[in-house]
């Protein structure tokens, strides 16, 4: 027999908090209940249910918005990296995402390493646009300069 539950929060392989899912009786009596981790689907826990979803859908507008803004922020932004090179053209070494960050950290703009998405490091002079994932739904560019030093 199976049993509707209301998940109170994230359970992995089962679903995410505020989802309706049906399980089995042993599985909901002797685990989710017990651990506050489900409540079962009653009128009130529906209501919660909208209540949470609500809430969910106004932290994602309000994620999306400040991700849009910084993306407008960001797509006029530009930094130079001085490095060093062998015979005008090959660098010694390479120019990571940490590299770009800090250079950016420098004029002030703060972004997270791991929202560069770079597939490899840079390892030639010219001018790149990497791109800047703030949100899965929003992306920017920055234009990075690697010059000789």
């Amino acid at each position: 027999m199976t049993m509707e539950v209301l998940l109170m929060t994230d359970v992995p392989d089962l679903g995410a908090e505020g989802d309706v899912v049906a399980v089995a009786n042993g599985y909901a009596r002797n685990y989710l209940l017990p651990r506050k981790k489900a409540a079962p689907v009653t009128e009130a826990t529906r209501r919660r249910l909208e209540k949470i979803r609500a809430q969910r859908e106004q932290e994602r507008k309000a994620t999306l918005q400040e991700a849009r803004r910084r993306a407008d922020a960001l797509k006029d932004v530009s930094c130079t990296i001085p490095v060093k090179t062998s015979d005008g053209e090959k660098l010694f070494g390479s120019v990571s995402a940490s590299d770009i960050v800090s250079a950016l950290a420098q004029q002030g703009v703060q972004v997270e390493k791991d929202a560069l998405v770079l597939e490899q490091p840079i390892k030639e002079l010219g001018v790149f646009d990497v791109k800047v994932a703030l949100h899965p739904e929003v992306e920017s560019s920055v234009k990075v300069w690697i010059v000789e030093e």
